[in-house]
C-alpha cells in the first residue's frame, strides 16, 4: 500500500512533463510559422519594389515648350527673378532681426513669411534654371519626391503663415487693447510652430502613399517641376485614394483658410470704415492692403491649380503658366509689397544702411518688443 502514492506522483509528473513538452512544442511551431511568413512578406516586398517603384529610377521633366534660344532668355528672366526674391526676403529678415522698433508680432509673422518663400522658391527653381541650360532634363525618383514633399511643405505652411497674419491684423485693429496681452511671447511662438506642423502633417500621407505606388511605365513628366497632379499622371497603380485625399486636404486647408482670412478682413474693414478721421482711415488700410494683396494673388493660383477633384485630368500646359507665377514672380514681388509703402521699414532700412540698427535682440524681443502694432502703423 506504500508504494501507491509514490507511483501516483510519478505518474502526475510524468504528464506534467508531457503537457510542457506539448506546449514548447506549439510554441516553436507557432514561432517557425511567424517566421517563415515574415520571410514570405519580406520577399514578396522586395519583388514588389523590384517590379513597381523602382523600376523607374529617374523622370524626364518636359520644362517649357520653348527653343534653345528661348531657354537662355527665359533662364536670364528667372535667374534675375529668382535673386531678386532671394535678396528681398533676406532683407526683410535682417532688417526686421536688427530694428528694435520692428520687434512686433506683425513684423515676426512676417520674418517668418520671408524665410519660407526663400526655400518655397529654392526647392524649385535651382533646378528649373539647370534643366533650361541642359539637354538632358532628368531627376532622379527619390529627389522627385523630396522636391515635391518641399514644395507643398513650405507652400502649405506658408498658407497657415499668411492666415495668422490675417488674424493678427484683425486683433490689431479691431482689438487694440488687447492686442499685446492676446499676442505675447508664447503665443507668438506657439502660432509660429503650429503652421509648421500644419504643414508637415498635411502633406506626409501623400508622400507614405506616393512611396507605395508603382511606377512601370512612362517616367516623362510634362512639367518644370514635380507637382501633384503629373507625378499621379505617371503611376501605374490606382491613384483614386490619393487624388481624393488631396482635393480633401485642399478644402479643408486653402478654402477654410480662405474664408477665414475673408471673415477677418471683413471685420477690418467694418472697423476701420467706423474710425472718424480719414487720415486714420488710410493709415489702417494702408497696413492691411499690402498682405490683402498678396493674399488675392496666393489663393487665386491655388484655387486655380488644386481645387479640383481630378489633379490627373488638369490641363497641365495652363498650370506651367499659373504655377510659374506662384513659384517665381509672386516671391519676388511680396518683399515689395509688404516694404514699398511701409514707412516703418523704410526708416529701419535706413538705419540699417548707415550701420546705426545693426543690433541682434533676443527671440523675446522679436515678438513682443515695446513698441505696439497699432492701427497707426504703416
Amino acid at each position: 500500500m506504500g508504494l501507491i502514492p509514490s507511483r501516483l506522483g510519478r505518474n502526475k509528473k510524468t504528464k506534467a512533463d508531457v503537457l510542457k513538452l506539448q506546449t514548447s512544442w506549439r510554441i516553436s511551431r507557432s514561432f517557425h510559422c511567424f517566421i517563415q511568413f515574415k520571410v514570405e512578406a519580406l520577399k514578396n516586398w522586395d519583388m514588389f519594389l523590384a517590379n513597381g517603384t523602382h523600376s523607374v529610377t529617374e523622370f524626364i521633366l518636359l520644362g517649357f515648350p520653348v527653343t534653345q534660344g528661348q531657354n537662355v532668355a527665359l533662364f536670364l528672366l528667372i535667374l534675375i527673378l529668382y535673386i531678386l526674391s532671394l535678396g528681398g526676403n533676406v532683407l526683410i529678415i535682417v532688417v526686421v532681426r536688427t530694428d528694435h522698433k520692428l520687434q512686433t508680432p506683425m513684423y515676426f509673422f512676417l520674418s517668418n513669411l520671408s524665410f519660407l518663400e526663400i526655400w518655397y522658391t529654392t526647392a524649385v527653381v535651382p533646378k528649373m534654371l539647370a534643366n533650361l541650360l541642359s539637354t538632358r532634363t532628368t531627376i532622379c525618383f527619390y529627389c522627385c519626391l523630396a522636391q515635391l514633399y518641399f514644395h507643398f511643405l513650405f507652400g502649405l505652411t506658408e498658407i497657415f503663415i499668411l492666415t495668422v497674419m490675417s488674424f493678427d491684423r484683425y486683433l490689431a485693429i479691431c482689438q487694440p487693447l488687447r492686442y499685446m496681452t492676446i499676442m505675447n511671447t508664447h503665443v507668438c511662438l506657439h502660432l509660429a510652430l503650429g503652421t509648421w506642423a500644419g504643414g508637415f502633417l498635411s502633406i506626409f500621407t501623400h508622400i507614405i502613399l506616393l512611396l507605395q505606388l508603382p511606377f512601370c511605365a512612362s517616367n516623362v513628366i510634362n512639367h518644370y517641376y514635380c507637382d501633384i497632379g503629373p507625378v499621379l499622371k505617371v503611376a501605374c497603380g490606382d491613384t483614386q485614394l490619393i487624388e481624393f485625399l488631396g482635393f480633401i486636404i485642399a478644402v479643408v486647408v486653402i478654402f477654410s483658410s480662405f474664408v477665414f482670412t475673408v471673415v477677418s478682413y471683413i471685420l477690418i474693414i467694418a472697423t476701420i470704415l467706423r474710425i472718424p478721421s480719414s487720415k486714420g482711415r488710410q493709415k489702417a488700410f494702408s497696413t492691411c492692403a499690402s498682405h490683402l494683396i498678396v493674399v488675392s494673388i496666393l489663393y487665386g493660383a491655388l484655387f486655380f491649380m488644386y481645387m479640383r477633384p481630378a489633379p490627373t485630368q488638369s490641363s497641365f500646359g495652363l498650370n506651367k503658366a499659373v504655377s510659374l507665377l506662384n513659384t517665381v514672380l509672386t516671391p519676388t514681388l511680396n518683399p515689395f509689397i509688404y516694404t514699398i509703402r511701409n514707412n516703418e521699414f523704410k526708416e529701419a532700412l535706413r538705419k540699417a544702411l548707415s550701420g546705426k540698427g545693426l543690433r541682434f535682440p533676443n527671440i523675446s524681443g522679436i515678438v513682443c518688443g515695446r513698441k505696439q502694432c497699432s492701427l497707426m502703423q504703416t
